[in-house]
C-alpha cells in the first residue's frame, strides 16, 4: 500500500443530518435543497478562467434510478484515455463550446444519449482542479430527468421525481464501455470505502463498485465486458482502483468526496 493510502484517516460519517436523503427518491424540494447548499458553499463566479489553460468539464448527474436516488457514472471505453476507469461524463472544452458548461452538456450527449433538456443544472463547485493530463476541470452539478425538464413543472414539491431508465442511454461504445448508478446509500457503506489521500495531500474516500458495474443496475456497450486494470505498482490515480479493486477514485473519487462533504454525507 502507497503511504498516500497509508497515511489517510479511517472513515467517519457526518454527525450532522445530510441535506437530502439518501434512500428516498429526489424530489424538487431535495433538488433545491442542493442547489442552495451549492450556492452557499461555492461563489459561482468565484474561479476565473485562465485563457492560458486547457480546459474540460464534467456533469455531476444526479438520478433516481428504480426509486433510488443516486449519481450516474462511467466506466471509460478501450479507444479513450485512461479506458476502464470510472469517470463522470464530460471532456474536453472544444472551440465550438460557448462555455464550460456547454461543454459538459455536450459530451454528456455524446457519451450516454442524454439531451441538455434532460438536465436541470443545480450548481457548480470546486476549486477545479487540474487532471493528470493538465486539463483544468470544471465541475458541475445536475439531476437528470427521463422527459425535458419542463414536463414535470407541475408536480409538488415532495413528490418524488420520476426515475430514470437506465435502458433509455444510447452508449458511445468507443467511449464507454458502461453507465452504473451508485446509490447515495453506498456512499455510507464502510466495506466500500477506501481512505486515500487526494495528490498525497488531502484525505478522501475511493468507492469499491465493481458488483454495481456488474448488477441490474449498469447498461453496457454491445459486447462489452466488465473488466479493468490495476497498475502493478498501484501508483495514485492510475488503473481502474487500488489492490485489484474497480473504484470511484482520483479527480472522480475527490470531486464527488467534495460534493457529498457540502451534502454533509461526510465530515
Amino acid at each position: 500500500m502507497s503511504s498516500a493510502a497509508a497515511a489517510a484517516p479511517a472513515f467517519s460519517p457526518s454527525h450532522s443530518k445530510p441535506i437530502v436523503s439518501l434512500t428516498q427518491p429526489l424530489t424538487r424540494r431535495s433538488c433545491n435543497a442542493i442547489r442552495r447548499a451549492l450556492e452557499a458553499a461555492y461563489s459561482q463566479s468565484e474561479y476565473a478562467h485562465d485563457p492560458d489553460e486547457a480546459h474540460a468539464a464534467v456533469l455531476v448527474p444526479f438520478c433516481n434510478v428504480n426509486g433510488s436516488p443516486g449519481v450516474l457514472l462511467e466506466v471509460r471505453g478501450k479507444l479513450r484515455t485512461h479506458s476502464g476507469e470510472v469517470s463522470f461524463p464530460g471532456g474536453k472544452v472544444d472551440e465550438t463550446d460557448a462555455s464550460t458548461l456547454a461543454a459538459a452538456l455536450r459530451e454528456t450527449q455524446e457519451e450516454i444519449g442524454i439531451r441538455p433538456d434532460q438536465v436541470e443544472i443545480l450548481g457548480r463547485f470546486g476549486p477545479p482542479e487540474r487532471s493528470l493530463k493538465g486539463l483544468r476541470v470544471w465541475p458541475y452539478v445536475a439531476f437528470l430527468h427521463p422527459e425535458g425538464k419542463e414536463s414535470l413543472e407541475h408536480l409538488d414539491d415532495d413528490v418524488p421525481l420520476p426515475s430514470l431508465p437506465l435502458s433509455s442511454l444510447t452508449l458511445s461504445p468507443h467511449e464507454v464501455a458502461h453507465v452504473f448508478h451508485l446509490p447515495l446509500s453506498a456512499l455510507l457503506s464502510p466495506p466500500r470505502l477506501h481512505s486515500y489521500l487526494f495528490r498525497g495531500q488531502r484525505p478522501y474516500y475511493a468507492v469499491s463498485v465493481a458488483d454495481i458495474v456488474q448488477g441490474p443496475n449498469a447498461v453496457h456497450s454491445d459486447g462489452a465486458e466488465v473488466r479493468w486494470v490495476n497498475d502493478p505498482q498501484q501508483r495514485d490515480e492510475i488503473g481502474g482502483g487500488r489492490e485489484g479493486r474497480l473504484e470511484v477514485w482520483g479527480l472522480t473519487g475527490w470531486y464527488l468526496y467534495s460534493l457529498m462533504r457540502t451534502l454533509r454525507v461526510y465530515e
